[in-house]
């Protein structure tokens, strides 16, 4: 993290990004933000929390632990390895506790729509579902309402704390598995996982700081491939699964409407998102709007749940998780409606300063001082024009001098599920991810980053932006999702203009299908579209034949959440190495710091790895994309090969053809698996 004292000289907060310069210096001064609160606080946190080393999971502390000294260890005697693995696997279970209630609760709307309840939703994408049957091990020829049925039941059933290998893990390439077999640590049950490593953590338990960061693993494996991706699938089905579509996003005059009734959705969950957006453009909802003088409602995204209506249906997005409070701050929000993650309290301090109502949904996240609205799928339309209509009355309230919006909207392309790419790369009647392997190999596209990830109050540089820029240069194609796409969206990378930053043999590629140099894949859960596209990169048939072998790399520039800590380690455990920022929670414990960022490599084919500048994360990176190309032997330049007549009858003869070629848009929506045909 940056420290702004040290960069600018000044003592006042330094904000990352224009607009938020622009809006918050322009508030009333009495007015606290998050940026404020770390210059009072200071930019550097307490060290033994940070480092890992503060332990109070029972009444004889808080201890904190100073490892390698006789004395200061924990009052029950525990190292300091044992306290940061612990504080750090507790990190690894409320990452995933979070995902995994997300995911929850989108399978139990699923079962209510394929039990024909009344319900404000249905299964939109019909040619996903037999993709995903064949993943759960159902028969996909068998009709279509008892697919559904065993769908949602076997959905449900990756929660049971009984289950045995409940999750989605058998989707990863071999390789990737039975290095999962060999350490045991191939999930069960979503829920049990938490549960266990909870237990694991308590005083008197587990106190092997390796097998506790190994249980840490086990326990992202059930995010990754379990409650985030049956999220990511089931919002598919029930949605739509993405496909690119032109947006605006960034604090402006398209985002933020003056002569609209604008109201802000916040957090993770899009179902709700989804019934607001069909209710604002009732009859009903526009006449009322009418009669206070606006010209209709205007939906506009914050967070994640942005990032999901973004993706499917090309709403504005206004903010990241370090933008949520000048986005009230427009003074033009009549209502933010907020659900689950990543919604900080002082929201409600900055609406007192304007007419914006804060209304909480869920009832597990309510916030003092928010107006209470329940949502119940199953009253959705109701709920939503309720909802809506109190934002409505709002708009007499405005105060126009205290109206502030820049003029800063950007406009860029976003939506690249995983079957999109393949799409793309492969056009409508070969879909495949063999362009892409085929232009890694041959050098155009040096590798693939993945940055991810939350933005964070205290660092005052916008990391994501610098990382991506210099990678782009290197070309190498960068995925993004959560609060970090939002951020590179605002700097106009999600625009396929910006191909015009990337090196020659990139840029050719990217003007040859017409996309950005950053693809938008879309909210925290949907990570794990990442880990589906790696597995078709290795399934397509390739020279790597695990995750861990192809030349990739992931980054959290600006991490703040356990989510952050949960996605981390799920990449690790599945092949890919990851860089996070300073100070990292296990940095007290040289023990556990060297096992995370070293050791652990011998287990997974990939580490953890630590940076503070921008250039120390473009240098590890670079350096692993580097050594994977190594690893497959596709270092040295590749002489150009011509072919002749025998050599075109001998590809004509053993040609790779996806089993669905010919099925026109159906292409892109199903599993590509490579069979080799006869002549």
């Amino acid at each position: 993290m940056i420290d702004a004292k040290a960069r600018t000289g000044k003592t006042e907060p330094v904000y990352p990004t224009p607009v938020l310069q622009e809006i918050l210096e322009r508030a009333d001064s009495r007015m606290l933000t998050g940026f404020s609160r770390v210059e009072k606080r200071g930019v550097l946190p307490c060290k033994f929390g940070a480092g890992g080393t503060c332990c109070h999971v029972c009444n004889m502390g808080p201890c904190q632990i100073v490892e390698g000294v006789e004395g200061l260890e924990g009052i029950c005697g525990a190292s300091g390895a044992t306290v940061a693995a612990r504080n750090f696997a507790r990190m690894v279970a409320g990452g995933t506790s979070a995902h995994s209630e997300h995911g929850k609760h989108v399978a139990e709307v699923f079962a209510h729509v394929v039990n024909n309840q009344e319900i404000s939703f249905e299964v939109r994408d019909k040619r996903k579902l037999k993709v995903l049957a064949q993943e759960f091990g159902l028969d996909p020829e068998q009709d279509e309402p008892a697919l559904l049925q065993e769908l949602a039941k076997t959905s449900l059933k990756m929660f049971d704390l009984h289950t045995q290998e409940g999750c989605l893990s058998r989707r990863a390439p071999k390789p990737t598995f039975e290095r999962w077999e060999k350490h045991g640590i191939v999930p069960q049950s979503i829920n049990k996982e938490v549960v266990e490593l909870i237990h694991r953590t308590t005083i008197g338990v587990d106190q092997d700081y390796k097998n506790l960061l190994l249980g840490a693993a086990k326990c992202s494996l059930a995010d990754g491939w379990g409650g985030s991706m049956l999220a990511t699938e089931l919002q598919d089905l029930l949605l739509g699964t993405p496909d690119p579509i032109k947006a605006v996003v960034n604090v402006g005059p398209k985002v933020v409407r003056k002569d609209m009734v604008n109201v802000a959705i916040h957090g993770h969950d899009p179902l709700l998102a989804d019934v607001l957006i069909r209710m604002s453009k009732d009859p009903e909802v526009l006449a009322r709007a009418a009669q206070v003088g606006a010209k209709g409602v205007n939906l506009l995204g914050v967070c994640c749940t942005g990032n999901e209506v973004l993706m499917r249906y090309g709403l504005p997005v206004a903010a990241s998780f370090v933008h949520q409070e000048a986005a009230i701050a427009t003074g033009a929000l009549e209502a933010m409606v907020v659900d689950v993650q990543c919604i900080i309290q002082n929201i409600t301090r900055i609406a007192s300063f304007y007419h914006t109502e804060i209304i909480t949904t869920t009832d597990i996240s309510k916030i003092e001082g928010a107006t209470h609205i329940s949502f119940r799928p199953e009253q959705g339309e109701q709920i939503a024009k309720e909802i809506l209509f109190r934002a409505i009355d709002r708009f007499a309230l405005r105060d126009k001098n205290k109206i502030n919006i820049p003029a800063k909207s950007l406009e860029i392309v976003a939506g690249f599920s995983h079957e999109t790419i393949m799409y793309v790369l492969g056009g409508r009647f070969r879909a495949s991810y063999r362009p892409l392997n085929d232009n890694i190999v041959n050098g155009k596209i040096r590798g693939l980053a993945a940055i991810v990830g939350c933005d964070n109050f205290r660092s005052n540089a916008d990391l994501h932006v610098e990382i991506a820029k210099e990678l782009i240069a290197n070309d190498v194609l960068v995925l993004t999702t959560g609060c970090s796409a939002v951020r590179m969206a605002m700097e106009g990378l999600l625009s396929p203009e910006a191909a015009s930053m990337a090196g020659s043999g990139l840029r050719e590629v990217l003007e040859a299908i017409g996309c950005p140099p950053v693809l938008h894949m879309g909210s925290c859960v949907d990570n794990s579209r990442i880990l589906i596209a790696a597995t078709e990169m290795v399934n397509t048939g390739a020279p790597w034949k695990e995750i861990a072998q192809i030349p990739a790399v992931g980054a959290a520039p600006e991490w703040m959440s356990e989510k952050a800590i949960a996605i981390g380690m799920y990449f690790v455990a599945s092949g890919v190495q990851v860089v996070f920022s300073e100070p990292f929670p296990v940095q007290g414990s040289k023990k556990a710091y060297k096992f995370l960022t070293e050791e652990i490599e011998d287990y997974f084919g990939a580490s953890w790895k630590t940076a503070t500048t921008s250039s120390q994360f473009v240098n590890m990176m670079m350096d692993r994309i580097n050594f994977g190309r190594k690893g497959v032997g596709i270092d040295q330049p590749r002489p150009r090969i011509l072919f002749d007549m025998s050599m075109r009858r001998t590809l004509d003869q053993n040609r790779y053809i996806s089993p669905f070629h010919g099925l026109g848009c159906f292409g892109p929506h199903l599993k590509y698996t490579q069979v080799k045909q006869s002549a």
